[in-house]
Parts: C-alpha cells; sequence; structure tokens
C-alpha cells in the first residue's frame, strides 16, 4: 500500500483532497527557503543603465570674475592708483576703487580716445582739449570725457592713506589766511560737497593767488574757470555709494578729515 492510500484510508480524505494538501504544503515550504535566502545573501546588483539614459554631470555654478571695461586703443589711457586699491580701506573699500577706477574712469578713457580718433584733437594734450571743447555743443561729449579724465586722474592724487591731519606749513598758511583756520576750510569744503545738486566735485583751489572753495556740477573743471585746482572730493554717487549709500555727508568728512593728500595740495600750490 502506498502512502497516499494508507493517508487516505486512515484521514477519511479523498485522494484529490490530500493531494490539493500536499501542494500548499509544498508551496509554503518554498516560499519560506526563498524569504530565508534572501535575508542572508548580499543584495542584488541594480540593473545596468544603458549610457543614453545616465543624467548628464553639471559643473557647479561659479560666479565670473569682475571684468573691467576693455582698453580701447588711442593716445590716453587710465593711469594706475598711486597705491593699492585696499589702502584707503576701510574708509573707501577696494571694491568702491575696483567699481569706480577701473570700470567708470576707464569708461571715460575709451569714450575719450573714440570721440577724438582721426581728428586734430587726438595730438593735443588733455588739457588743451577740455579748454578748446568746452562750451562747444557739438564736442561736449568729447569735453565730458576729457574733463572726466582729468578729474578722476586729479582726483586719486588727492587722497592717500592715513591722510587728513595738518597741512604742511606753507599750505596751512595759506589757509589760515583765506578761511580763518583749518576748521574753518572744512566747513566749507563740506558745504561745497554736500551741496552740489546730484553729480559733481567740491574743490580747493588757487583762485587770483588767494585760497578759496568751489564745486562743480558733473564733469565741470575749475581749469575752464582760470582757477589752479590744488586738491578735490569727487561726489558722483559711484565714488562712495557702495560704502555709505546715501550718507554723502560721511563719505565728505572721512575724505577730509583722514584720506586728503595736504601734500599733493602744498606741491600743487608751490608749483604756482
Amino acid at each position: 500500500m502506498n502512502t497516499l492510500h494508507h493517508a487516505a484510508k486512515t484521514t477519511g480524505l479523498s485522494r484529490r483532497d490530500l493531494l490539493a494538501a500536499a501542494g500548499v504544503a509544498s508551496l509554503g515550504a518554498l516560499g519560506c527557503a526563498s524569504v530565508a535566502s534572501s535575508r542572508s545573501s548580499a543584495p542584488a546588483a541594480p540593473p545596468a543603465i544603458a549610457p543614453s539614459a545616465v543624467a548628464p554631470v553639471v559643473a557647479p555654478v561659479v560666479a565670473p570674475a569682475m571684468a573691467t571695461a576693455p582698453a580701447a586703443s588711442g593716445p590716453f589711457t587710465l593711469p594706475l592708483l598711486p597705491y593699492a586699491d585696499n589702502a584707503l580701506d576701510p574708509l573707501i573699500s577696494s571694491q568702491t576703487l575696483g567699481f569706480h577706477h577701473g570700470k567708470h574712469h576707464q569708461t571715460y578713457v575709451n569714450n575719450l580716445n573714440k570721440a577724438v580718433a582721426g581728428t586734430a584733437l587726438a595730438e593735443m594734450a588733455l588739457e588743451k582739449i577740455i579748454a578748446t571743447t568746452a562750451g562747444v555743443a557739438d564736442k561736449s561729449a568729447v569735453y565730458n570725457n576729457a574733463a572726466q579724465h582729468w578729474n578722476h586722474s586729479f582726483y586719486w592724487q588727492s587722497l592717500r592713506a592715513q591722510g587728513g591731519g595738518v597741512p604742511p606749513l606753507l599750505l596751512r598758511q595759506e589757509i589760515e589766511a583765506a578761511f580763518g583756520s583749518l576748521e574753518g576750510c572744512r566747513k566749507e569744503m563740506l558745504a561745497a560737497a554736500t551741496s552740489q545738486f546730484g553729480s559733481g566735485w567740491a574743490w580747493l583751489v588757487l583762485d587770483g593767488g588767494r585760497l578759496a572753495v568751489t564745486k562743480t556740477g558733473n564733469a565741470d573743471s575749475p581749469l575752464t574757470r582760470g582757477q589752479k585746482p590744488l586738491l578735490t572730493i569727487d561726489v558722483w554717487e559711484h565714488a562712495y555709494y557702495l560704502d555709505y549709500q546715501n550718507r554723502r555727508t560721511d563719505y565728505v568728512a572721512a575724505v577730509f578729515d583722514k584720506l586728503l593728500n595736504w601734500e599733493f595740495a602744498a606741491g600743487n600750490l608751490a608749483a604756482g
């Protein structure tokens, strides 16, 4: 008697029922064996991905270095700063100097070279161009860029690290004769610089043999008034806005008290 016949006889179940029970049991055993195998073995490697399905590697975005205005060919060039671009920190930051000198001043130089190209003006000295084009309507672009080139070149020399303080003796005597005291000169310079509406410049000048403070708008220069500039403070917003925002008075006071190059002014005075 085989085992299945014996089991049917003993349990009273039919051969069909016994076969069904045996099948369920063997499937359960197989499932348990599969689970045990999956827990004890290493995870299967992921399926290979075709190269076309792989996402491209994206390089990190890097901010470009600050570019300066390209130099235009011509007779005029941007002068180097007479100090390092961080020498006036924190009163005037290297960022301000970088934009002011490397972008704004460079652009005036480039525009001037373009404006005089192929003309007799290209052979003239900068001061001669300013005198020739001042007040000439169809030469306003030449005048503005020439005067701004001159004004900025003069401004860089009007500043120095650890400046301000007491002027050299002969200059101080002229200041006291004209303004009563150095403080009197300071008050007039601050008044001129802060009352200039919009863009412009405040100047200490020699006018008819006596010192005076004056102001000019936009690109205008004391050179066109027969005055001799001794030093200047730039009050165009690009000269101070990154550091002082709308606080022009604070900027002008910082320049006068701690950055003015009195030696440069004294040299200009001595040169007549």
